[in-house]
């Protein structure tokens, strides 16, 4: 597979096109940001261990039946994915009141929730990610409704999938984002499943193994990341 042009550069990864149109390169960088890329920073091998970590997880959910854009891992920092027609919503699956909810709410990280979450966010930085609700997707044309169900239910099937795989391996799975795309007609996962995106908790001791310890200055940022890939390639 020939790597060409860059058609994509983000906040933590890059994109190449390559000589098949249907695949592009998906490169993971070390440089961090939070608060909208207000604070910025660099975890030391974040790169290396978000692929892995990602391209894991894409292989178990792929091997429980749910389609996503992962082909195959190509290098330290880079993995080939079928590209994406994305779709502009991000979706927000909460296992328990942590971050921003726990804000809202007026309640406790940790405290338990009887119901699993989902909330919706248009993509944008520029607005900064602003919360959305499935009537206003439908009215700016962001998804069909056929769609929507389609993406909340992955969502639902790849938290149990999750929450189960990371148990076993002693870390709880707080809450974490997921994006979509459409392939060839399919809605398929897409994007990354990393501890960027992730927050993930000791099962014992409840210490944070994610990028808070980076927004929140907490320090043994690369220890932490470095736990879950150890944790979750073990």
């Amino acid at each position: 597979m020939e790597k060409l042009e860059k058609i994509y550069e983000g906040k933590a990864k890059i994109l190449y096109a390559t000589d098949d149109p249907d695949l592009i390169i998906q490169y993971f960088k070390d440089e961090a940001t939070a608060f909208n890329a207000q604070k910025k920073g660099i975890i030391r091998k974040k790169g290396e261990i978000n692929n892995a970590v990602s391209s894991r997880l894409f292989s178990y959910l792929e091997d429980k039946g749910v389609k996503t854009h992962f082909v195959e891992k190509t290098g330290e920092r880079e993995m080939l994915v079928k590209r994406l027609d994305i779709i502009p919503v991000e979706v927000i699956v909460r296992n328990l009141a942590a971050g921003s909810l726990a804000k809202r709410m007026g309640v406790i990280e940790g405290t338990a929730l009887k119901k699993t979450v989902i909330e919706f966010c248009y993509k944008s930085d520029p607005l900064g990610d602003p919360f959305i609700n499935e009537s206003i997707i439908m009215a700016f044309g962001f998804a069909t409704d056929g769609e929507m169900k389609k993406i909340t239910a992955a969502a639902l099937e790849v938290n149990g999938h999750l929450s189960r795989f990371f148990d076993e391996r002693g870390i709880m799975l707080v809450d974490f984002k997921l994006e979509f795309g459409r392939h060839k007609g399919a809605v398929l996962l897409g994007d990354e499943i990393t501890p960027d995106g992730c927050r993930l908790w000791d099962k014992e001791t409840r210490e944070k193994l994610d990028k808070d310890r980076f927004r929140r200055d907490l320090g043994h940022v690369e220890e932490a990341y470095e736990e879950v890939l150890r944790k979750v390639m073990g």
